[in-house]
């Protein structure tokens, strides 16, 4: 699973010494989850990024991202499943609990496109640590937005949604949840 806008963080490449800061873009993040369904299909669905910052310090040890995500914006390509997974219990109950966020706790990097992010995230009002692999990660001046220094990136991770007290008909629908994200950050107000 690629995961949450950690891996941008890990994307900028830029020589300099003291730490930057990219704020995450929600109009290109989102998260993409699959789940098994009664073992007889895979359902894909998809979250949206709605805020969130990186600092990027390769030569130091204060790199960090914070992503958060909004999981009332489930969806499925389904409406009633849609509904049924924001409010019944066990699954989001997006009226109890409205905040979902990843806080990273350490970044390693493996060359320039490739880390691995320890953090933790919420959901269900549970927080538990969480790793993502983020891969493919790009940085270059973005044309299509006032030239910028964008970086962008895959990152991917597994959980168990039990782990999260999200257990509605464990073992029909999988506890297993694979977690994508692909994500875009830029250096606010500034050119490369």
């Amino acid at each position: 699973m690629r995961t949450l806008a950690v891996p941008a963080l890990l994307a900028l490449t830029g020589a300099a010494s003291a730490a930057q800061t990219y704020t995450i873009d929600p109009g290109h993040t989102y998260g993409n989850f699959e789940i098994g369904h009664m073992g007889l299909s895979t359902m894909h669905g998809r979250i949206d990024v709605t805020g969130g910052e990186i600092v990027m310090d390769r030569q130091g040890d204060t790199s960090r991202v914070e992503v958060t995500l909004d999981p009332a914006s489930v969806d499925t390509g389904h409406e009633k499943r849609d509904e049924h997974l924001r409010n019944e219990k066990g699954f989001f109950e997006v009226d109890q609990y409205p905040d979902m966020r990843f806080v990273s706790k350490r970044v390693t990097f493996d060359g320039d496109d490739e880390a691995t992010v320890q953090g933790e995230l919420t959901l269900h009002g549970v927080t538990r640590p969480v790793t993502l692999e983020v891969e493919d990660i790009v940085c270059k001046t973005n044309p299509m937005e006032s030239s910028k220094y964008s970086c962008g990136f895959s990152a991917e991770t597994t959980i168990r949604r039990s782990d999260f007290g999200m257990d509605a008909f464990i073992p029909l629908v999988a506890d297993e949840v694979e977690i994508q994200i692909e994500a875009e950050a830029s250096r606010p107000n500034e050119a490369a």
